[in-house]
């Protein structure tokens, strides 16, 4: 079977049995998995409760593509630009101390594998990819339960009418407000100091060709993907800001701990608010008009958080698995998503020609996460947010403005020799980490960063 559905294009269709498969979200992870099965053969139904897959779903704007590659025909793909240049600022409330990374290579094909995006059009055409491949697709419907026959997950509980939905295998990709993982009590409800709210603002330039490409350098379809860090990113929180740059707009934003949000009592529309007015990025966004406002919860709490990813009919992939490296040098997610989606699309398949089903039938997708780079860069990275978070007032607020005061400092034209202003530059930031002893142990700490 091969249909090629909307919501409203079937008034009762009968789903009994029909299906060898069920994807729950037509995200990235989950038309990954639904790709994958389909063609191996199987019979699959995506569900996604908005109106079009991407119309629901948040991000900053950076997609990595290796895996897309791979599974897809990417030429046809609806990309924004491609990444030229990745850039990090430290921020105090009135300093910017920068670090810019525009290798030559990043401008050949495949580009570092690193685009911008926009979610509502890239969601769809990937969801279209699996439909092509026989995988049937149902939108604006919301999965309400799981359906459990003999102790077993046998299909899904949907908000339509009759929406009983019947397959031995059922693939959840309900990104990180997962509800219906957490409903059946598959993953445990995560803690708020695990979890981190993003907001973002797509903005536009009305009546100025060529100012994307005037204000940050860019030629043909080169991009660019800043991010800030410090109190004058986010204030008081533990997290940073960003900007992307696509087509003919931007994307702005700011991530941080819902905990934070609430200790600190910091809106996330005010820390937008402020970021945007910092004098670093306030030139940036100059006279752009808002198009689009979202936002979204974030799981960061890495390898430790990790969910049992099978159970007895059900596979976790994606957000809802917690697949999200986020340590202010490696900003991942879609990857590990589309990756995760992957692999648990293959176990299924080889679980469905085998005739198995349950939990130790589903046992090859965890197995082939461990050994991929998702689980891997989780485990090396899970040190680094308890570093981090011990070590938050050095990093978010004393050393951006050591660093600021030592690039004066270094910098400063006056009739003081050099050697002085390079030895005051060197005071302040040593200062700053508790003299050489503190230095030393500073960068014993994060060594994992770059072995």
């Amino acid at each position: 079977m091969s249909l090629e559905l909307k919501s409203d294009t079937v008034a009762d269709p009968n789903y009994d049995d029909e299906f060898d498969a069920i994807v729950v979200g037509a995200g990235l992870a989950g038309s990954a998995a639904a790709l994958t099965m389909a063609n191996r053969g199987l019979e699959v139904l995506m569900i996604e409760r908005g109106s079009s897959p991407g119309a629901k779903n948040v991000f900053g704007g950076v997609l990595y593509t290796p895996t897309i590659r791979e599974l897809t025909d990417f030429e046809d793909a609806p990309v924004e630009r491609y990444v030229a240049e990745r850039r990090f600022s430290m921020l105090t409330e009135g300093d910017e101390t920068a670090f810019s990374l525009r290798p030559g290579e990043w401008h050949e094909e495949p580009h570092n594998d690193s685009y911008t995006v926009l979610r509502g059009e890239f969601d769809e055409w990937f969801a279209e990819q699996a439909v092509e491949e026989g995988a049937t697709l149902l939108t604006s419907t919301t999965v309400t339960g799981l359906l459990r026959e003999d102790g077993r997950i046998a299909g899904v509980e949907t908000d339509r009418p009759d929406g009983t939905i019947r397959a031995p295998y059922v693939v959840l990709a309900e990104g990180g407000n997962s509800l219906v993982s957490e409903g059946a009590n598959l993953k445990p409800t995560e803690t708020r100091e695990n979890v981190a709210v993003g907001v973002k603002e797509v903005l536009e330039f009305p009546e100025r060709d060529g100012v994307i490409e005037d204000r940050f350098r860019l030629t043909d379809d080169a991009g660019v993907s800043y991010h800030y860090f410090g109190e004058g990113a986010v204030g008081d929180a533990f997290g940073g800001g960003f900007i992307y740059t696509n087509d003919d707009t931007i994307s702005v934003g700011v991530a941080y701990r819902i905990e934070d949000a609430a200790t600190h009592d910091q809106s996330p529309e005010e820390t937008l608010n402020a970021f945007k007015s910092h004098p670093a990025v306030a030139p940036l966004v100059r006279n752009a008009r808002t198009v689009e406002y979202s936002a979204k919860t974030i799981p960061e709490g890495g390898a430790d958080s990790i969910p049992d990813l099978v159970h007895d009919g059900a596979a976790i992939v994606g957000d809802a698995a917690g697949l999200v490296l986020n340590n202010g040098v490696h900003l991942e997610g879609t990857n590990m998503a589309v990756e995760s989606g992957y692999h648990a699309g293959n176990a299924i398949a080889r679980a469905a020609e085998n005739g198995r089903v349950g939990a130790e039938a589903l046992q090859a997708y965890p197995a082939a996460l461990e050994e991929s780079f998702v689980v891997q860069n989780l485990e090396h990275y899970k040190w680094m947010m308890d570093a981090v978070e011990e070590d938050r007032d050095l990093l978010f607020e004393d050393l951006p403005r050591a660093f600021a005061d030592a690039g004066t400092e270094y910098f400063r034209i006056d009739r003081t020799p050099k050697e002085s202003h390079a030895k005051n530059a060197k005071r302040a930031v040593l200062d700053a980490v508790g003299g050489w002893t503190g230095a030393a142990k500073l960068a014993l700490r994060y060594r994992k960063v770059v072995t």
